[in-house]
């Protein structure tokens, strides 16, 4: 209703002469008096503003990521060591005994509290959260999220939650832009940038991996590749990456050993470990799914549900310890082959099975190192059985571990091109990125074939009513212009004619007048008058029934007009602010020469003609040799 009401008060201004802000682009229109929309200096200016803006988040979501990083080593050592320190240590070294069941009952009761009193925005693992912000809320998000989040994160974390931290902070550092585009005077589409260039930092920050952090902002939080956004996100993301370098070291995220990748002689493995991988994917995000389903029917207060996957938990971290926390030292340990074959499968199952009940429950914490852990054990032990199977093949199991970590999560989050890129920056070892494409793309496509409405990150919003394409394609407006698409028959009336003429050759059902809504009207020397509408001939025999009302005088002289080279999408867009329904085309150096007509049958007809292109095949040259013809 609130949006009805903006764009309402848009049109008046713009219909007044008045600079206004085009609520997409973020950018001050005016009028001229044909129509015309006119950019000022002043959205020149807006880029460079957000740019700033976008710097001082980098930096802020660079400090929050290491703070965050801190917090989860402090209650770590509490809660696994009883010790006050901040330094990250791994859960898995505890010596609880059958204590460490119960220590993460302890975190799940405390985020459970915190998401019923607190914020229920907290569950989960952060990155559908800021998708749903952008797409329903205005890129809004609440100021308790950016303080509750990253809490309740590391507490569950820090009591053996097998998450990693980079879904929280990502949600974070989306909630620290959005609340900057909250505070100053932004459009949705600025805000949504900022909140963008908060998450892309906090990813960043986290992994030290800039290149990725913009891409998945890109691919699952902005849905467009412009200037406007991808500048302030490459000096957010760059600032956070420096940030992380200062506080945490330069090199890269895992360190690991020189490993031959087999190219060209593997190939054929790592085709059917693409396969593979696309399967794994899908099957984790039903199971995901499939888990929170039968917590929704437990007859209990969902304040308790976080504590009954939590013991789950617990009982798999008593018999396998390196399920527990975030894992990097294990993820490390699998990509430098130091793990055997059989522990390589426990940890696949159990960190699987440990995420799954964990995240399910409605906890919070992040998706993405414990799926690189357990698809990591699985492409490490696709590797080592290959071998024993296969002597001759000779595949490192390192190399099929970093492959399967990029392709698995690429594709259960449909975002492949982000987790290719992803998967080599923390590695930097540039002889992974054939085999990271290959098995990637192979992944994507089975997982496209068999969860074609959804992904791992989109599911909770398609259960919620929300579709998010996931499609990055022209639009066909902004391609075709008004030229080529324009009536050069003209539905043109006499400036001297009466409403009454027009009204009887409508009824008589005139080929010239009727097939219109909106008819051009034109003096003896074929200079545009003006324009009337159907609607203006009702109202016109409402103030005089006979009819003898100039169509001049009941209809509209202040005509809104377009140009043969202007773009279809410039031209839907008037249309769209002054809320008409058809444009006259006139000679730009002679504004009241009409060389066509463009109405929404024009701009439908571009649609149509990029439908045939997408769907109708045409004869091949193969149909010389056959009688067959192609069916459309």
């Amino acid at each position: 209703m609130q949006d009805s009401k903006d764009r309402k008060a848009v049109n008046a201004d713009l219909s007044n002469g008045q600079d206004v802000k085009d609520a997409m682009s973020g950018e001050r229109l005016a009028v001229t008096p044909t129509g015309e929309l006119v950019t000022t200096p002043l959205a020149q200016f807006r880029m460079v503003l957000i740019s700033f803006l976008a710097a001082g988040i980098g930096l802020v979501a660079g400090c929050i990521a290491f703070l965050l990083y801190r917090l989860i080593g402090l209650f770590t050592n509490i809660f696994f060591f009883h010790r006050f320190s901040a330094d990250f240590t791994s859960a898995r070294l505890n010596h609880l005994g059958p204590w460490v069941i119960v220590t993460p009952v302890i975190g799940g009761i405390i985020v459970g509290f915190m998401a019923k009193y607190g914020s229920s925005k907290i569950k989960g693992h952060g990155i559908p959260e800021a998708m749903e912000a952008v797409l329903a809320n205005r890129s809004r998000i609440e100021p308790k999220v950016a303080i509750l989040k990253p809490i309740s994160a590391a507490i569950a974390i820090g009591t053996g939650g097998p998450f990693g931290a980079e879904g929280p902070i990502i949600q974070t550092g989306g909630a620290i832009g959005s609340l900057v585009g909250q505070v100053l005077h932004t459009t949705a589409s600025e805000r949504k940038v900022l909140l963008a260039c908060g998450a892309a930092a906090g990813m960043s920050a986290t992994f030290n991996t800039p290149i990725a952090g913009v891409i998945l902002a890109i691919e699952l939080l902005l849905f467009e590749f412009k200037s406007r956004s991808f500048i302030p996100l490459v000096v957010a993301s760059t600032l956070a990456t420096a940030v992380h370098v200062r506080l945490l070291g330069g090199g890269p995220m895992f360190s690991v050993a020189p490993v031959d990748f087999g190219i060209p002689r593997a190939l054929p493995f790592y085709l059917v470990l693409g396969v593979i991988c696309g399967l794994a994917a899908v099957g984790f995000s039903k199971l995901l799914y499939w888990v929170e389903d039968q917590f929704d029917k437990l007859p209990i207060d969902e304040l308790w549900w976080p504590a009954i996957g939590a013991l789950g938990l617990g009982i798999i971290g008593y018999f396998v310890p390196r399920v527990l926390g975030v894992g990097y030292d294990t993820i490390g340990d699998i990509l430098n082959s130091n793990l055997a074959l059989k522990l390589l499968l426990v940890v696949m199952v159990a960190k699987a099975v440990a995420l799954v009940v964990s995240l399910g429950s409605g906890t919070s914490g992040g998706l993405l190192a414990p799926m690189f852990m357990s698809s990591a054990a699985l492409g490490a032990a696709y590797a080592m059985v290959i071998d024993r199977v296969y002597p001759c093949a000779q595949l490192a199991a390192g190399a099929f571990a970093l492959v399967a970590m990029g392709a698995v999560f690429g594709a259960a989050s449909r975002a492949t091109f982000t987790f290719i890129i992803f998967a080599f920056e923390i590695t930097r070892d540039y002889n992974s990125v054939l085999p990271l494409m290959l098995v990637s793309v192979i992944a994507d496509g089975m997982a496209m074939w068999l969860m074609p409405k959804s992904s791992i990150m989109t599911e909770k919003l398609a259960r919620r009513g929300m579709r998010v394409h996931a499609e990055y394609e022209t639009d066909v407006l902004q391609q075709v212009s008004v030229g080529e698409m324009m009536d050069r028959e003209l539905p043109a009336i006499s400036s001297d004619m009466s409403v009454g003429e027009l009204a009887e050759r409508i009824a008589r059902r005139d080929p010239a007048v009727s097939k219109h809504e909106g008819l051009l009207i034109l003096d003896t020397t074929g200079t545009l008058e003006g324009i009337i509408t159907r609607s203006d001939i009702l109202r016109a025999f409402e103030k005089d029934n006979d009819g003898k009302m100039s169509v001049l005088d009941a209809g509209t002289r202040d005509v809104v007009v377009t140009h043969p080279e202007e773009l279809l999408h410039d031209a839907a867009a008037k249309m769209l602010r002054r809320n008409i329904g058809r444009l006259p085309v006139v000679e730009r150096t002679q504004p009241t020469r009409v060389v066509g007509y463009l109405g929404r049958e024009g701009i439908m007809a571009a649609r149509l003609r990029r439908l045939d292109e997408e769907h109708v095949r045409e004869l091949g040259w193969a149909s010389l040799f056959s009688r067959r013809r192609p069916v459309p």
